[in-house]
């Protein structure tokens, strides 16, 4: 059965009509006779998209009983058991109840896919996995419900829906996105003007890709050469001289010119004896195109024009920027050069950028590369030279200028190897020696026009002739051979350095290699394949390229690293001496996998680690903090039980109280402990509810003095989902550690408003504060700030307040107070008015 299709429409933000867009797809596909139904649909109470439902067949939803509640989700079954052709899914990046069939929306949606059915759905960009981070620097909000890019970027279609701010802000303020009294708040925070730009360059910039990775799968299915313009990408040629900076720097603001435009820095290995490059002008350059936001490239080429334009066109280049030649005006009568012949076989597709330098005219370079491999042009020269020259010559110095000596016509034969053998190599030479002996024997010997030879000189002469001619062509042969070989190791040598360069430079990624493997060779994949033993199947460690080979067997070119492992490419059959090279590839990726495996072990040696210095600050704790409580409650009693002393009203009170304090220490500090045992060990399940934020924040004050704090909690604050017995136990902790630094005649200010999806918890004191750079830090386990006393604790309040908030989908983190002090901001999801108990709802909701 044919996997379905499935077309996503992409949101820059909530609100801009991705579900509105959907359904409207539906319609049109309905009145074309398509097989259409609804999954799952969200209007959110939105009339217009509302009234878009009408008239679409929907597949009614499953209920689910979860923690005293009833909740719908999309019945994956039915649709299956339905078998429509289309079928509409709402918020793909959804989390459903549990119970479901799947744990994830966009997992039902594979379940569908893989039936043949086909699937429209929506996303917004902030929902993407893979941009969390970047989401969250922009609006302030973590979104807990994701998708992965992946299951994105394999859709079939994706669809931007986009809208100004200023129209979106509109659209909110009308009401048509949320509830009036939600408004104000939404436009406040989360739709500022600035968030929703940001989140809509996002969103551009994210397709762009998406485009350009179609763009580029096309052009490679289809095998387009020819250059398309959709986006400017600048070519540097560099030569490893210092102009290459100039060309570099020119190139960026050439692209700054363009919306999305790439520089790319490509560095040819010479193949004929050029001027060497650089390795440390080399490095300095690949360092400043990566500092301007390009890329840095070295591939091999026999010829420096050839393979610049091949490179220019393989990446849809649209301008090359080259330097003006180093050469002096006297050496153009040898050629052209490099930068006139990519000018002149460009095409009119593609631009190229002669830049003028300091380092221009100064006599360093040379002319246009030819490779020692001939090309057909200079083997058809060097045949037509070997075979037609004899005997153009012959009829020139028969009719033109005959009786010019017999030494002479030797010369000119002699001259026609020499020039047969510099165009054509050793074969055109020799068929040149060959066919010039015959006809010099049969013209301008005597007697002429017969193989016979009356002088025995003569017989000399054609003789030294022929071994003249034969040791002349082997000669430039053999040159040729030799300053081919020379000028493969050094081009091998480059690229070897490039790999030792890269170990020191600690550059680990394996993509990035494998890709310096497919550029360097010209394949179309590169794959690291390997497996646990001889009997066990390939596994993919790690590739680049379309087709990547999933066996060694369906390569082109395999080379093994050890018996269960090895190196595929694609593409085309190397020849035996790109090997040795290739295999120094494939020993440096088996490295760079093996240092991300250590990494990773590393990283978990680093928890191992951290385990164990919780469990020696412990130790420290019980051994020091928690004894001294307990040795005030000790010597209390000792002191009441004593028989010696007889001990007033005031002064038996005053032993009790210390008692009572000690014990109300030593159950924090052990509470404290065991708080931090969970949240280490996972072990901290919440239980999310509904529920009042002035029913809880009292209750978190009952430990504190009650002229120590004034509260601020509006009875008008929407519900939050939240375990209210880890918000109190938050907030309490957060408090007592305000008031313990706060100053006695100032009291800690604890409010609370919402904002956008959130609530806040403002939690302020007057105290010394703490600088920026350790507002982290005290949120560590075992981690006291300032000048705090020994008995003032272990440092585990605002560690365990923070696990626990970030256990409930809330936020914790510490700013300044205006005019001195601390503010501790402690942030919790407002909770979704239509599905009262629900858990893991979106930070924000989506249309």
């Amino acid at each position: 059965m044919a996997r379905g299709k499935l077309r996503i429409y992409l949101g820059s933000a909530p609100g801009v009509g991705k579900t509105y867009a959907m359904l409207s797809e539906a319609h049109r596909r309905t009145e074309r006779g398509a097989d259409c139904v609804v999954g799952f649909v969200e209007h959110h109470h939105r009339p217009r998209t509302e009234v878009m439902l009408h008239g679409l067949e929907q597949v009614p939803r499953k209920e689910l009983d979860y923690r005293g509640g009833t909740f719908t989700e999309m019945d994956v079954d039915a649709i299956l058991a339905r078998a429509p052709r289309v079928v509409l899914v709402d918020e793909l990046a959804h989390s459903n109840v549990p119970g479901s069939r799947n744990a994830k929306r966009w997992q039902d949606v594979e379940a569908l896919l893989t039936a043949g059915i086909d699937v429209i759905t929506t996303v917004n960009i902030q929902h993407l996995e893979s941009l969390g981070d970047v989401v969250e620097s922009i609006t302030g909000v973590r979104q807990r419900e994701t998708v992965p890019d992946e299951v994105v970027r394999r859709a079939d279609q994706i669809e931007l829906v986009d809208m100004s701010p200023q129209a979106l802000r509109r659209r909110m303020a009308h009401g048509n996105i949320y509830k009036p009294d939600k408004v104000d708040a939404a436009l406040s925070n989360y739709f500022r003007p600035g968030n929703l730009t940001a989140l809509r360059e996002l969103a551009l910039l994210w397709v762009a890709d998406r485009v350009d990775a179609y763009l580029t799968e096309y052009r490679s299915e289809h095998r387009v050469s020819t250059i398309w313009g959709s986006r400017e990408r600048i070519v540097v040629g560099l030569t490893g001289g210092p102009e290459g900076r100039t060309l570099i720097r020119r190139a960026a603001r050439l692209a700054e010119k363009g919306a999305g435009g790439e520089v790319l820095a490509v560095y040819i290995s010479r193949s004929d004896g050029l001027t060497s490059a650089s390795p440390k002008e080399l490095a300095h350059q690949r360092i400043l195109v990566e500092d301007l936001g390009g890329t840095f490239h070295q591939v091999v080429g026999d010829d420096i024009p050839v393979a610049l334009l091949d490179f220019a066109r393989g990446v849809n280049a649209t301008q090359i920027v080259l330097g003006v030649s180093r050469r002096r005006s006297w050496q153009y009568i040898l050629g052209p050069g490099v930068g006139a012949t990519v000018a002149r076989d460009s095409g009119p597709d593609l631009d190229v950028h002669l830049i003028t330098h300091g380092e221009a005219g100064k006599g360093r370079g040379l002319p246009i590369a030819r490779g020692a491999r001939l090309s057909r042009t200079r083997l058809i020269g060097g045949w037509l030279t070997g075979v037609l020259g004899p005997v153009l010559l012959t009829l020139l110095l028969t009719v033109a200028t005959p009786d010019v000596g017999l030494a002479n016509d030797m010369l000119l034969f002699l001259a026609l190897t020499v020039a047969a053998a510099l165009l054509g190599g050793l074969l055109p030479a020799l068929s040149s020696a060959a066919v010039g002996s015959l006809l010099l024997n049969w013209y301008f010997t005597p007697p002429v026009h017969t193989l016979t030879i009356a002088d025995s000189q003569n017989i000399v002469a054609i003789v030294i002739f022929v071994g003249v001619a034969l040791s002349v062509a082997s000669v430039v042969d053999l040159a040729a051979r030799r300053t081919h070989q020379a000028a493969r190791l050094r081009a091998e040598s480059e690229i070897l350095s490039y790999l030792a360069g890269s170990v020191l430079r600690g550059e680990t990624s394996l993509e990035a290699l494998l890709e310096r493997v497919r550029e360097t060779f010209g394949m179309e994949s590169v794959a690291l394949l390997e497996r646990t033993g001889e009997t066990d199947p390939w596994t993919c460690a790690g590739s680049v390229g379309p087709r990547p080979a999933s066996n060694p067997d369906d390569a082109d070119v395999d080379v093994p690293v050890h018996d269960d492992m090895a190196l595929s490419l694609r593409g085309r059959v190397l020849p035996a001496a790109d090997r040795r090279v290739l295999a120094a590839f494939a020993a440096q990726a088996a490295v760079v996998l093996d240092r991300q495996r250590l990494r990773r072990e590393a990283d978990r040696a680093k928890e191992l680690a951290e385990g164990n210095r919780i469990r020696t600050a412990l130790l420290a704790a019980v051994s020091h903090d928690l004894r001294t409580p307990l040795a005030g409650i000790k010597a209390a009693v000792s002191s009441l039980r004593s028989d010696d002393v007889e001990w007033s009203e005031d002064d038996q009170a005053e032993l009790l109280q210390a008692i009572e304090e000690g014990a109300d220490r030593l159950d924090l500090l052990v509470g404290n402990l065991l708080d931090m045992s969970r949240l280490q060990t996972g072990t901290v399940t919440p239980i999310l509810r509904e529920t009042d934020l002035d029913e809880v924040v009292p209750m978190a004050l009952v430990g504190v003095p009650e002229d120590s704090v004034e509260l601020d909690i509006p009875e008008t604050l929407p519900m939050v989902q939240v375990d209210r017995g880890l918000l109190e136990r938050a907030v309490a902790n957060v408090v007592e550690n305000a008031v313990k630094y706060s100053p006695p005649e100032q009291k800690v200010l604890v409010s609370a408003s919402a904002i956008a999806d959130r609530v806040e918890v403002r939690v302020v004191d007057r105290g010394p504060g703490v600088p920026d750079e350790a507002k982290d830090r005290i949120f560590e386990p075992f981690q006291r700030y300032g000048d705090s006393p020994r008995g003032a604790g272990v440092g585990l309040g605002l560690a365990v307040a923070r696990g626990f908030t970030e256990a409930i989908g809330g936020v914790l983190h510490a700013e300044d107070t205006p005019g001195g002090g601390l503010t501790m901001v402690l942030a919790v999801r407002i909770a979704d008015e239509r599905l009262p108990d629900r858990p893991d709802l979106p930070a924000v909701t989506t249309s």
